[in-house]
């Protein structure tokens, strides 16, 4: 997808688990098509999910419709504790096809990238859908309504981008930070 998307707030759960140890984020690989599915009945049992979505323009034969699409297709988030039982209770999710990470156990995601992600969904930053990169510097956003957002700088087409990446799914999304301070992290 490339371009600029009109964006719509991702759907997450007002639950949480309250348990020693504390909770850490986890991507879920799913079946096609089956994210909005698997965030509603995860949601059911109580457990924290979160699936980013972006509204995209359609068309169809006879008119154009705004849709919101999972932002990163084939993945939930899932912020669980380290505990077994939780964990099949997730893979035990019509359309879960299981933790993204060494063995299938899943690998936690750091809890900044997550943020990142929904900070420029709530606050309705424009961006587009990007490549994974494993190269660039690492910044940060140091005022604006970013202030704290961190990603990867690049240039896109000549202009400076931040790359907000979840590593762990290899998926990004860049928005244009021109007029923003930013530092190396």
């Amino acid at each position: 997808m490339s371009g600029f998307q009109r964006i719509a707030e991702g759907t997450a759960n007002t639950f949480s688990c309250r348990v020693p140890g504390g909770l850490q984020w986890y991507a879920v690989q799913t079946m096609p098509r089956h994210e909005k599915q698997v965030t509603t009945e995860l949601q059911q049992k109580q457990v924290q999910a979160y699936l980013p979505l972006f509204s995209e323009e359609r068309e169809w034969s006879d008119r154009r419709v705004f849709v919101d699409t999972p932002l990163f297709p084939g993945y939930v988030f899932v912020r669980i504790p380290q505990d077994q039982n939780t964990r099949v209770m997730v893979l035990r999710t019509l359309g879960v096809r299981n933790f993204v990470g060494t063995r299938g156990v899943g690998a936690p995601i750091p809890d900044s990238e997550i943020e990142s992600v929904q900070a420029v969904l709530a606050r309705g930053i424009p961006f587009s859908v990007s490549s994974f990169l494993n190269i660039g510097q690492r910044v940060r956003i140091l005022d604006g309504s970013l202030e704290g957002v961190e990603g990867i700088l690049t240039a896109v087409n000549g202009d400076n981008s931040l790359i907000i990446s979840v590593e762990l799914i290899q998926r990004s999304l860049a928005m244009r930070v021109s007029g923003f301070r930013v530092e190396a992290v």
